[in-house]
């Protein structure tokens, strides 16, 4: 059912709450606004303008591509069109693994230019000075553990993390730094269902899950693999909630057919 007007804008003390009495937080990924306005109309908590843009929206390989201007111009047309969602924007590859004040300076610009309201960025231990700069300028933070795209060519694989022990205990103990460090959420990527429940068990800041399991307090998915307009890309972990690729493809053929035999337009649609 969609949500009436009545508007209780998110924060992240909404989404504490949220932990705290047990309530699952719905996150989305969103790089447009009328996708954002419709997706902001539905009641979604969290709208993560995510890096994931540079496949689904600009048909590159991997997430490194995109630059901090795509990712700012992405986050201004979402924030322009949310009410109530909290708008989340990523820091893309080489925006803050190289030193605390490039990463600062990178979020201040995010959060200057865009009208987003946190931004997130992948790693632990390695990165903990950048979170900890950004944090302190009052710039909420997200943290992003287990799979971490932007890694992609050091992993050298997309596969699921974290099956070792000494992975599995490299998370937590990075988990809690993120949170100590002030992050109030921490994303988990592809890692077994059970350490995403002791992590999350673990931390007082809600966990959102991409392929970690039920037990993370929250769930996120790309929005183009939810809708099934990237119709090649099913992971275990995904969904499916319509077949838009079929539908937009089905609706364009039915438009080329009515152009190719002047049945479009007809005398009620001309002036």
């Amino acid at each position: 059912m969609l949500q009436t007007k009545a508007i209780t804008k998110v924060s992240t003390q909404t989404l504490l709450a949220m932990k705290a009495r047990g309530e699952k937080i719905a996150v989305l990924t969103c790089y447009d606004y009328s996708m954002a306005k419709a997706l902001d109309y539905a009641g979604i908590d969290i709208l993560l303008v995510g890096d994931s843009a540079a496949n689904v929206m600009a048909g590159f390989e991997t997430t490194l591509p995109i630059t901090l201007d795509h990712m700012i111009y992405h986050a201004q047309c979402v924030a322009r069109a949310v009410e109530r969602a909290f708008v989340l924007v990523d820091l893309p590859f080489g925006t803050y693994q190289g030193d605390p004040k490039t990463a600062l300076s990178s979020a201040i610009r995010i959060m200057k230019e865009t009208g987003g309201h946190g931004v997130k960025l992948e790693g632990g231990i390695e990165v903990i000075d950048s979170v900890k700069a950004i944090v302190n300028a009052g710039i909420p933070v997200m943290g992003h553990l287990g799979l971490t795209p932007q890694s992609i060519n050091l992993f050298g694989t997309y596969a699921l993390r974290a099956k070792s022990d000494a992975e599995a205990q490299k998370l937590l103990y990075d988990a809690q730094l993120l949170q100590d460090a002030g992050c109030f959420s921490v994303l988990l990527e592809k890692i077994p269902a059970q350490l995403g429940k002791e992590v999350s068990e673990q931390l007082s800041i809600p966990t959102i899950s991409i392929g970690a399991g039920k037990y993370c307090d929250g769930q996120v998915l790309v929005i183009h693999d939810m809708l099934g307009l990237n119709k090649d890309f099913k992971p275990k972990f995904l969904r499916q909630y319509a077949d838009l690729f079929g539908t937009i493809a089905h609706a364009a053929q039915s438009y080329i057919s009515d152009v190719k035999t002047n049945d479009f337009p007809n005398e009620q649609e001309q002036y």
